[in-house]
């Protein structure tokens, strides 16, 4: 008795303790790296063209066009990703709900034999599948769930993630921009502040891994740096070799 009355605590200290990451990022992960894509591209892009010796007007029209073309292809391949996504798993709803009515002994029977096959007695698997396959639209759920592996009420909206993508990648890729906007007439502000933009995504990325917020924030610091380092070269031999 008195054992049991040890483990009590523990076992509630537990209970109430446990708790997970979101281990699908949920909004913050493509949010930080649309915001992240955003901004290496915009200021590759522009110190590609400082690089290359352009005038403080070319790399500011370099930024903001890179912005927008970056911007809208981000969303139209997101719309058009997640719509294809979204329509196969449409489709194979279609196939298992014509299943259901067709055969719906044969689909109770499957689903029987799923849960015996994750140890559930038969005759207990059976119940549990007949009493589940009562309502037409649970059933659809369960079995989209265990064959398909997707929710049928929480599929992804392709408007939503092209807006999301839109935005995130606009944010990041006007960060660059902003100090030439501001009166600045040197290639270092901005890229200053995009690696500054790009440890701060780092180390909020670091909410969805088991990273620290330092060590994700200085590798995407080195990986922002290493490829606005090489266009700035690349730049200045294309303009050496066009001039």
């Amino acid at each position: 008795m008195e054992i049991m009355d040890a483990a009590a605590p523990t076992h509630v200290a537990h209970r109430d303790n446990h708790t997970h990451r979101d281990v699908n990022g949920g909004w913050l992960r493509p949010a930080v790296f649309g915001a992240m894509d955003g901004l290496v591209s915009n200021v590759a892009l522009m110190t590609g063209a400082a690089g290359g010796a352009l005038s403080q007007q070319a790399i500011v029209i370099t930024g903001l066009a890179g912005l927008a073309a970056g911007a809208f292809s981000m969303a139209a391949g997101e719309y058009t990703s997640v719509a294809s996504q979204r329509e196969l798993v449409e489709a194979e709803l279609d196939i298992e709900r014509a299943e259901l009515r067709k055969h719906p002994k044969g689909e109770l029977e499957e689903l029987a034999a799923l849960y015996e096959s994750r140890g559930v007695e038969p005759a207990l698997a059976r119940q549990v599948a007949e009493q589940l396959s009562r309502d037409p639209e649970q059933a659809l759920e369960i079995h989209a769930r265990e064959e398909l592996g997707v929710d049928p009420s929480d599929l992804p909206s392709p408007a939503v993630a092209a807006v999301s993508s839109f935005g995130s990648f606009a944010l990041g890729a006007l960060l660059p921009v902003l100090p030439y906007l501001l009166g600045a007439s040197a290639i270092w502000p901005a890229v200053l502040l995009a690696l500054a933009g790009l440890f701060v995504c780092g180390a909020v990325v670091a909410r969805v891994t088991a990273r620290s917020w330092w060590f994700s924030g200085l590798r995407q610091l080195a990986l922002g740096g290493a490829a606005a380092g090489v266009t700035y070269v690349l730049g200045a031999l294309f303009g050496t070799v066009v001039g």
